[in-house]
């Protein structure tokens, strides 16, 4: 991953972050390494835990950042969760998706239980 996906891909996350605690959800980690990849945001709201997935894209006009979610990549966000889940004792959790689109002012939607 070069550079400037690097910085994109964390300010889209922080972006998130932020949308997310404006929206009642408590950030309880970040950036989390399982032997099946990286959840990007562990949040909570209520007594559910939520793996939150962040795409980000600076502009498009051909697809939307969800697309870049392919089915291996929904393999790898499940068994991931599962993974942390289970070393965690979370019983409540969902994984859901957060799609960033541009930068100036940026469109964000939340897709709820998305996998």
């Amino acid at each position: 991953m070069n550079k400037h996906n690097q910085e994109l891909g964390k300010w889209g996350e922080e972006t998130a972050m932020q949308w997310l605690t404006e929206h009642g959800y408590e950030i309880i980690a970040q950036n989390i390494r399982t032997p099946y990849g990286e959840i990007d945001i562990v949040a909570k709201q209520k007594d559910i835990t939520i793996f939150v997935e962040v795409k980000t894209l600076t502009s498009s006009k051909n697809f939307f950042p969800e697309q870049q979610i392919t089915a291996r990549k929904r393999e790898h966000m499940l068994n991931a969760a599962q993974h942390y889940a289970s070393e965690n004792n979370i019983n409540h959790w969902q994984i859901d998706v957060i799609a960033i689109e541009g930068k100036q002012d940026p469109q964000i939607t939340h897709f709820e239980n998305a996998i």
